[in-house]
C-alpha cells in the first residue's frame, strides 16, 4: 500500500505542476494578428497557392545570372573572327597567282601566256 500512495502522490504533484502550463497554452491572445505570425501570415491566408512563385522567380534569376555571365565573357573575349585559318591570303595579285601555278607545273607555257594576255598584264 505504501507503493500506491507514493505513485499517486507523484502523479498528483505532476498534474499540479503542469496545470499552469496548460492553462497558459489554452489562452488566446487578443492581438494575434498584430505581429504578422500565425495561420494568416502576411496576408496569404495560409494557402499554398503562393508557393508557385518561388520556383518561377528562382529560374528567372538563374537565367539572368547566366545571361550576364555569357555577355561578360563575350565582351571580355574580344571580337570573334569567323575566317578559317586554311584560307589563302588575298594579298597576292592575279598575275602572282598565275606565275605560281606556272612555277608549280599546274599549267603549261601556252596556257600561261593566254591567261596573262586575258588579264592584261
Amino acid at each position: 500500500m505504501t507503493r500506491i500512495r507514493i505513485s499517486t502522490a507523484a502523479a498528483t504533484g505532476a498534474v499540479i505542476a503542469l496545470l499552469p502550463a496548460t492553462a497558459w497554452a489554452q489562452q488566446t491572445s487578443p492581438d494575434l494578428d498584430r505581429y504578422g505570425w500565425g495561420p494568416g501570415m502576411m496576408g496569404w491566408g495560409g494557402g499554398w497557392y503562393g508557393m508557385v512563385f518561388g520556383p518561377i522567380f528562382m529560374i528567372l534569376v538563374l537565367a539572368l545570372v547566366i545571361a550576364i555571365a555569357v555577355l561578360l565573357v563575350r565582351w571580355l573575349g574580344g571580337p570573334w573572327h569567323a575566317a578559317a585559318p586554311h584560307q589563302p591570303s588575298t594579298t597576292q595579285s592575279p598575275h602572282d597567282i598565275l606565275k605560281e601555278r606556272f612555277a608549280r607545273g599546274e599549267i603549261d607555257k601556252e596556257e600561261f601566256e593566254e591567261r596573262r594576255r586575258i588579264l592584261g598584264v
